[in-house]
């Protein structure tokens, strides 16, 4: 079943919406290598010019899928993988060619404010949250402990990264996480506004831009592999995730994300 859908909505634009509501959009195996082939297969489209990333239903994304979770616990030798495959997945979004805008319309937990740190540009609904819950479960954000402290400063990085705390839209504002604010209704029209404004533009300078802004946007990401590999085998982390997946039938939301999926 394919984690995304696509339309163009205006010329050059192309919407993605992450279409596992019932999920709150979480991220599996599945969904990273779509994102993956998805950002590559947009860049190398001469029709596309600016890209919307967004989410369907009350979540743009909660993160990581808890079911994953169980299987790669105390396993390093399958986490490696995993992490690389998580982190090229966001890095395909850095790496595509063009300007992806994220449209965040919900819950951003976990994966799903790593995936807006690895976005070009970010508009948010009211009343969209964001967290970085992964110390909830013991581990961290590898994705976010790298690109945060790049877009947010590191004192909103270790706030967030630290604690597992979740900040509204307002003040992912002023962290620098999002760079507009919308009412809920109006928000993906205003992404799309943006995204078609920047498809307007000369697409070689657009291109070029991007590129030269996120020219040294590779390193440190094999520590983060390592460090988060072996938060993966400890005890903590191990209980954490049982303790989630048998309160899940009671739990409304997902409960971390991101680099776990």
């Amino acid at each position: 079943m394919q984690r995304f859908t696509r339309t163009d909505p205006e010329p050059g634009v192309a919407v993605l919406t992450m279409s596992r509501p019932e999920k709150l959009n979480a991220m599996d195996q599945l969904w990273f290598r779509e994102l993956r082939e998805l950002m590559t297969g947009l860049g190398g489209d001469d029709g596309v010019r600016a890209v919307v990333l967004t989410g369907s239903g009350r979540a743009f994304s909660a993160g990581g899928d808890i079911d994953m979770f169980a299987g790669l616990a105390g396993d390093v030798a399958r986490v490696r993988p995993h992490l690389r495959l998580v982190y090229d997945a966001f890095c395909s979004v850095e790496r595509c060619a063009v300007p992806v805008v994220a449209a965040v319309n919900g819950l951003a937990y976990g994966g799903g404010t790593e995936l807006a740190l690895a976005c070009d540009v970010v508009l948010a609904a009211a009343s969209a949250r964001f967290a970085f819950k992964e110390p909830t479960v013991g581990l961290m954000p590898g994705y976010g402990v790298v690109r945060g402290p790049e877009v947010m400063g590191r004192h909103w990085t270790r706030y967030l990264a630290l604690t597992g705390r979740e900040v509204d839209a307002a003040r992912a504002e002023r962290a620098g996480l999002v760079q507009e604010v919308h009412p809920d209704g109006e928000l993906l029209p205003a992404a799309v506004a943006l995204a078609a404004d920047m498809a307007a533009r000369p697409p070689m300078a657009v291109q070029v831009a991007k590129a030269f802004v996120n020219r040294d946007a590779v390193g440190g990401f094999s520590e983060s592999v390592e460090a988060t590999a072996l938060l993966f085998g400890t005890p903590e982390h191990r209980a954490a995730v049982a303790a989630f997946r048998a309160a899940r039938g009671r739990a409304d939301t997902h409960p971390t994300g991101g680099d776990p999926a």
